[in-house]
């Protein structure tokens, strides 16, 4: 486990496209085996040009994403007629999915601070369902952007009251409580009254706070002011929030804390009915 963490170091300290360089170099062999043998799909990427999650055939990643639909549908009641936002809508993992559900009524808007995945998007979810739209967003980040647009204080290009639904995956996992701080703000205003958001999250509290620092292959070993990082040298690499941190930011909003349903990330063992790696946090626009 040791060498895990050694190597997840030596990851976070190389540039952004020096990272997306050697994910491509290292998934060119099966991706140019999957082109060959006809195991692509016309609205999934090449495994190497994956950023976000864990990168996976096809097959896979069409299963994740209609993992994620189902996590939608159950906890914030997404509908087929809903309005929604994805934030940090990366390569189209939850979007494909969503375009055998959302009917005419519906629509999808989703953004991300890496051009290329927004790019692959449009020309091809898009082109064939003109009721999604992928924009760039040429956000600061220093695991995937480098930029003069900073998340603490960007305002969505979205009119107020615009989506029934917002949801976010690995997502706040990756930004600083200042930024999140304003992303709920933002989330609030872009929200209908009684709509819902779902995000992924790494939480902890007193109890647990010992053992996620210090876990093997995994560990928030940086404490800083109500939340933990997972390197110094590369701030979004990973980001755990101190729930009494979390509670804070989300009581200067309008948005209602409905649940906050624990992931495995934090376990000794998995145990039954945890469905989810990551936190998700549930909220409600009052």
């Amino acid at each position: 486990m040791k060498k895990t963490n050694t190597l997840r170091k030596l990851w976070y300290s190389l540039s952004a496209n020096q990272r997306f360089l050697i994910r491509r170099l290292y998934f060119f062999p099966s991706d140019f085996k999957d082109k060959l043998t006809g195991k692509r799909h016309k609205y999934v990427a090449p495994r190497g040009y994956i950023y976000t999650g864990s990168s996976a055939n096809a097959e896979e990643y069409l299963k994740q994403g209609e993992f994620q639909l189902d996590l939608l549908k159950k906890f914030i009641a997404l509908q087929p007629e809903d309005k929604v936002l994805d934030i940090g809508s990366g390569v189209g993992r939850t979007a494909i999915a969503l375009t055998h559900f959302l009917n005419g009524g519906g629509g999808y808007e989703g953004f991300d601070a890496v051009e290329e995945g927004v790019k692959w998007c449009n020309s091809k979810i898009k082109k064939d369902f003109p009721n999604f739209n992928f924009t760039y967003v040429s956000l600061d980040n220093d695991l995937y952007n480098k930029s003069n647009i900073k998340a603490d204080n960007y305002r969505f290009i979205y009119e107020n009251n615009t989506f029934d639904k917002v949801f976010l995956f690995s997502v706040f996992t990756h930004m600083m409580p200042n930024e999140i701080e304003n992303y709920f703000k933002e989330i609030e205003r872009v929200l209908k009254p009684g709509g819902r958001c779902l995000s992924t999250v790494f939480v902890y509290d007193d109890e647990n706070e010992g053992f996620i620092s210090t876990k093997e292959g995994f560990s928030f070993s940086v404490k800083k002011d109500g939340y933990r990082l997972m390197s110094d040298k590369v701030k979004s690499a990973n980001i755990a929030i101190s729930e009494s941190k979390l509670d804070e930011m989300i009581a200067k909003t309008q948005l209602e804390k409905v649940s906050l349903i624990d992931g495995f990330w934090k376990d000794m063992v998995k145990e039954d009915g945890e469905l989810e790696y990551q936190d998700m946090l549930v909220l409600k626009k009052r």
